[in-house]
């Protein structure tokens, strides 16, 4: 009976030391630098009209930025989840639209900028090409997303040029 007693107390002494050193693995100043992009926001095309509306949080314990976009075109969804990678000291995010498109970008924050790019590809007509997506921390809370297509030798193609402003 001793023995059992003595085992129980080892037991529930071990539990609440290891609940004490419950670090928070990604509470780093390196894992909150897309944080300016937490939120509930209305977003706009340049012209004003609405494009659409999409809310971020944090998961995992703050290791995650899941973002769930809902477009103002009728049927069109996405969701992206941005990690900071501290394997490779780089931020990644990767998004997945309800069209069944995708895209892997990796990068890193500068200034107020964060900006996360494709790996080069190459197109039909055997032209390289990436994607590129910066994310501006306005100084007015609010932040603008661009999303460029820089193809070899041609101009670069605006695919989403978006304000996005927090919902009250």
């Amino acid at each position: 009976m001793k023995a059992k007693s003595l085992f129980y107390i080892l037991f529930l002494i071990s539990f609440f030391a290891s609940a004490q050193d419950n670090t928070c693995a990604c509470c780093t100043e390196k894992h909150s630098e897309f944080d300016f992009w937490v939120g509930t926001w209305e977003v706009t095309n340049p012209n004003g009209t609405k494009a659409g509306h999409n809310v971020l949080i944090k998961v995992e314990d703050n290791c995650v930025l899941r973002e769930n976009w809902t477009s103002a075109t009728p049927g069109y969804t996405g969701t992206s989840n941005s990690f900071y990678n501290s394997k490779t000291n780089q931020w990644e995010q990767v998004w997945v639209d309800n069209q069944g498109q995708s895209l892997h970008l990796k990068g890193n924050k500068v200034g107020n900028q964060m900006i996360l790019r494709t790996d080069d590809e190459k197109n039909a007509g055997g032209k390289i090409f990436y994607h590129q997506v910066t994310w501006t921390d306005n100084a007015d809370g609010t932040v603008w997303q661009k999303w460029e297509t820089f193809t070899e030798g041609q101009d670069v193609v605006v695919a989403f040029d978006g304000l996005y402003k927090p919902k009250d």
